[in-house]
């Protein structure tokens, strides 16, 4: 297969991340195969490349059946692919019962699909992490995070989704250097991802947003997030495909600053009108959420993160790959706007 017209494989089609690199990728006349834990999955992604404004791409995307749990369908899936988009992992922010429900799929999942792409002879695998396997775990520190940086596996403030990326992606690093056979990886580990929703199953950022306009969230902590677009995301990723410095390296992928709850309820107030309503203003004191920590699993990774902006060196990204990030505002601005409009669509009529 002549390498300009090969396909570029993104895994986790369905995903919120997967879905914008792969209209990204489509608008720039690129062909897509992507995985799906079911061939049946196919009209639900292309719905939700729709829903986020990429055109019909017809016979430009491929969409194979293939679970990071098995080793079915990895050797058909890489067949004939040149570049490789690792996107899928389990996503499973906070507490839970069993962490390796969670540590497990992401490690071995990511190895599954580094053989499968060695063994291909794939070109370069850009790999989605995250900054949860870099800043978490250090507890209340001045601390300025690089990509030098690791989170810290047993530290405060760290939940099972940030020991999954940290060792999902230090066991990538650690194949690519004894296993690897030349291919070459970059990582990307982008902060607290929001931005238009491909469909009404949401997580992380987005769900907190949904919270806030529903007003399910109507009293909030002091918690700050530092946030990035994920249209920026998937142009960031995108980048790391070609950029001849990117191999090799980790690249935090972070926005233009970050926002605490509260400010972003504001920010809803302020510029939403009557679609924001129902969204709240009151304040949770941090004592109180400390002390239900004592009692409640649930709370104690939260409570180890109240009250403290995290500083967050993101250049590299800038200038190696000659990447940008939108405003924040118009990150939380576009997101509320396109929950509003899903959660509409879904209402019942009356």
């Amino acid at each position: 297969m002549n390498e300009t017209n090969a396909p570029i494989l993104v895994t986790g089609g369905s995903g919120f991340i997967a879905g914008h690199i792969i209209a990204l990728l489509l608008e720039q006349g690129r062909r897509v195969r992507t995985t799906a834990r079911s061939a049946s999955r196919e009209d639900a992604i292309r719905a939700g490349l729709a829903r986020i404004g990429a055109p019909d791409p017809g016979e430009r995307l491929e969409v194979v059946a293939a679970d990071l749990d098995a080793d079915d369908g990895w050797e058909a899936g890489l067949s004939g692919i040149r570049d490789v988009m690792h996107v899928a992992s389990p996503v499973m922010p906070g507490h839970v019962a069993d962490e390796d429900d969670v540590i497990r799929p992401a490690r071995e999942g990511t190895l599954r699909v580094l053989r499968a792409a060695r063994d291909a002879g794939a070109r370069r695998v850009v790999l989605t992490s995250a900054f949860h396997a870099v800043g978490f775990g250090w507890g209340r520190t001045d601390r300025t995070f690089t990509e030098a940086d690791w989170s810290r596996l047993d530290g405060p403030g760290i939940d099972a989704y940030g020991r999954a990326k940290t060792l999902a992606e230090r066991a990538a690093w650690e194949f690519v250097r004894s296993e690897g056979d030349g291919m070459e990886l970059v990582a990307m580990l982008p902060v607290a991802v929001l931005g238009p929703v491909t469909s009404a199953r949401v997580s992380g950022g987005n769900a907190l947003v949904r919270r806030i306009l529903t007003g399910e969230m109507a009293r909030f902590p002091d918690m700050w997030l530092p946030i990035v677009d994920v249209r920026d995301v998937a142009a960031a990723h995108v980048l790391a495909l070609s950029a001849p410095d990117a191999a090799g390296e980790r690249f935090i992928v972070a926005g233009q600053g970050g926002m605490t709850l509260s400010e972003i309820a504001a920010t809803l107030r302020s510029r939403l009108g009557p679609d924001a309503g129902r969204v709240g203003s009151g304040r949770v004191p941090t004592p109180a959420v400390r002390l239900a920590a004592f009692f409640n699993a649930k709370l104690r990774e939260a409570a180890a993160e109240l009250g403290h902006v995290k500083k967050i060196d993101g250049s590299k990204a800038r200038e190696v790959l000659g990447w940008s990030a939108r405003p924040t505002e118009q990150t939380v601005l576009d997101t509320a706007r396109s929950l509003l409009q899903i959660d509409s669509e879904a209402a019942p009529r009356g």
